[in-house]
């Protein structure tokens, strides 16, 4: 299990962010601003990605980027209204805020990594494609089909030892049969 990120490395984080980076909205420094100088407040911000997912969430951008500004994200309503945000974020210190920055190659910025955190509310088949369910269903049918395939091929073989021509003839039909239907 990873380690939480502590408020000191937040602080840190955030000191740095706003040192290297110009943000769209200047109220966007307010607020980080805000963050830094409550630490209490730091242990209930967690830094993750797609925050529009999280209960609580708000969304920032640098210039250097291309989404949009600003976006407070409450109980599935969205304000672009950052002084809205702000008072939320006064009056609800104790209840978690999930902070997403956005800034470029922010992907790939190992500082800004060492304070991400997963985000518990990305729904289960976020990360799926619509070409890759149709892989997956596509491999399992074709496990499938060869589990019964081998089956049917084993009982074959167990018929021939015996001797049951019987049996032999009726499984060879069912494989006959199974091969013909997976080619439709």
């Amino acid at each position: 299990m990873l380690s939480p990120v502590t408020a000191k490395d937040k602080k840190s984080f955030i000191q740095w962010f706003l040192n290297h980076y110009r943000l769209k909205k200047r109220e966007s420094v307010w607020i980080l601003n805000y963050l830094v100088n409550h630490s209490d407040l730091l242990a209930n911000v967690h830094f993750v990605r797609d925050v529009k997912y999280c209960p609580r969430g708000i969304m920032m951008t640098s210039h250097c980027s291309d989404e949009v500004p600003f976006r407070f994200y409450k109980n599935h309503l969205v304000t672009t209204d950052a002084e809205k945000s702000f008072h939320d974020i006064r009056l609800n210190q104790n209840e978690p805020l999930y902070v997403q920055l956005n800034f470029r190659k922010s992907n790939q910025h190992s500082y800004y990594a060492s304070v991400l955190e997963e985000n518990p509310f990305i729904p289960e088949d976020y990360y799926l494609t619509t070409d890759d369910k149709e892989t997956a269903n596509n491999l399992l049918d074709h496990l499938l089909f060869e589990q019964k395939r081998n089956k049917i091929i084993f009982d074959i073989d167990q018929a021939l030892d015996n001797g049951d021509k019987e049996l032999f003839n009726k499984l060879s039909k069912k494989l006959e049969k199974l091969s013909s239907n997976r080619q439709k």
